[in-house]
Order: structure tokens, then sequence, then C-alpha cells
């Protein structure tokens, strides 16, 4: 597991560089077919991350490569899920809110996470094994961990020393905070925003784009993101993995069971971050 989320890592850092150099561009914005934007970076870092990871053992599913049938992927008992670009709508919108995203799914359950954030070099990493960690600064703490002779040392053991474990400390003076899309508001977030303030009084409410919410809650900056709109696997499944190493609960809107993984359909249901 730490040599897995090591490459990851180092393949989300890489792939958010290049993602930049291209934020910084007048690029050029295409349609897919469902009308979503895709531009030169989300191909670009999808080739950089499968470059890193298509050397294992475990087969990648990502939202730019070719589709998998799931006559193949219901075979597979582990595999990466990835989003190059999570957040292109914020990339073209240049407001920054928008990640590279790296999941290991193990029997339909995310067990490792990995978010990178380029316009702030911060990197979010979780797994269950070793809880959920931010770090700021992480293109340097990563170069300068390659680098270092440690040859004894764990290098997953020095980028925890450089990082903040997940949740950090709570701010119990502040209200009951919920979390949501920046781009796909809906009415019924507008209904559980006013249970919310029935029940708690005072609630603040929070737009943010791509997998940054599920980040927020697992900061403990959050206590709640509902989700009532389409999204795929590749959105969820590495701020799941994070959230759950920190602590929170990430739950089908309707049944309250545990998101899962590699379905026929990859849209996922509506659900919840939630703090237990």
């Amino acid at each position: 597991m730490n040599r897995k989320l090591h490459t990851a890592i180092g393949a989300a850092i890489e792939a958010g560089q290049a993602i930049l150099k291209i934020y910084q561009t007048d690029f050029a914005v295409e349609q897919k077919h469902d009308q979503s934007p895709l531009t030169l970076a989300d191909q670009e870092a999808h080739d950089i991350i499968t470059s890193a990871l298509e050397n294992g053992p475990d087969p990648i599913l990502s939202e730019e490569g070719k589709s998998t049938p799931y006559e193949t992927r219901c075979k597979w008992d582990s595999f990466w899920l990835v989003d190059p670009l999570d957040g292109t709508k914020e990339f073209v919108k240049r407001n920054g809110e928008f990640t590279v995203n790296i999941a290991l799914i193990d029997h339909q359950r995310p067990v490792l996470g990995v978010i990178y954030v380029p316009v702030a070099d911060t990197l979010y990493f979780g797994t269950v094994d070793h809880g959920a960690y931010k770090m700021d600064e992480a293109l340097k703490n990563h170069l300068s961990d390659a680098v270092k002779e440690e040859a004894a040392d764990n290098p997953i053991d020095r980028l925890i020393r450089r990082s903040n474990r997940l949740p950090l400390d709570r701010d119990e003076a502040r209200p009951y905070t919920i979390v949501g899309s920046r781009s796909h508001s809906t009415p019924d977030v507008d209904r559980i925003v006013e249970e919310r303030k029935q029940r708690h009084g005072a609630v603040d409410f929070i737009s943010a784009g791509s997998s940054l919410k599920i980040c927020m809650v697992a900061e403990g900056r959050a206590d709640l993101y509902p989700r009532t709109g389409p999204t795929m696997e590749w959105d969820t499944g590495a701020g799941q993995a994070i959230a759950q190493a920190a602590g929170a609960e990430v739950v089908e809107f309707d049944s309250q069971t545990t998101l899962l993984y590699n379905k026929e359909n990859l849209l996922n249901p509506w659900f919840i971050v939630r703090w237990p």
C-alpha cells in the first residue's frame, strides 16, 4: 500500500503541474458528447497518470480513458479510479477550484485516495491504514522527499511528518456548516439547508467546486456535503477514501449505506458526506 500511495502522489503532483502550465495559457475548450467541457489539460493529465500507474498489477479506469466494458470490469478485485482533472468547469472559469483525483478501489470500496489542488499546491491523501492528511507546499515537499537520502525511512512516513492529520482542530465557535456545489445547486440541497437551520439554528453554506467539497468535510471545515445531482464514480472515489480515513462517512442519500464502486452503471446515486 505504501508504494502504491507514493506512486499515486507523484503522479497526481506531476499531472497537476502539467495542468497548471496549460491553465496559464489561452487554452481551447471542446465539448464532449454529454456537453461537458474538455481541454488539453484533461488529456495531458490522463496520459501522465496512466503512464505512472500502468506498470503495476491494478488496471486503470479513467474518465478520459477508453471505456472498459462491465463484462471486463466486473472481474476486477482492485483497480485505479482516476479523474485527471476534476472540475473542468472551474478550470475553464479560472477560479482555481479544480483537482486531480486518484483512488484505489478494492472489492468496490475506496481504500486509498489522493487529491491534488494545483493552484493552491495542496495535497490531500489517505488510506485505511494510515489515516488522512493535508500537505501544503506539496511540490516542494515531494521533491525534497525524492532526493532525501534516508534509505531506512519509509517515504510515506516522511510525507506524513510534513503533513497535518485530518480532521484539523475544529473551530467550536463556528456555526453548523454545509458545503455544496458551485456549479450544480439544486432545490433538494436548499431544502436540506432549511432543515438544518431548524435543527441547528445558524447555518453557514459554502459553495465550492470539484472534490474540494469532500475535502472540506474531511478537514472538519464543514459538517455536511449533500449531493443531490449527477456525479460519476471517478468524481468521488479519492475523496471518499480520504474522508473515510479521516473518520467521516460517505453514504447513499436514500439507503444510508456506504457508497460502492465498479457498478455496471458508473453513475453515482445521490449521496451525503458527513461526520457520524
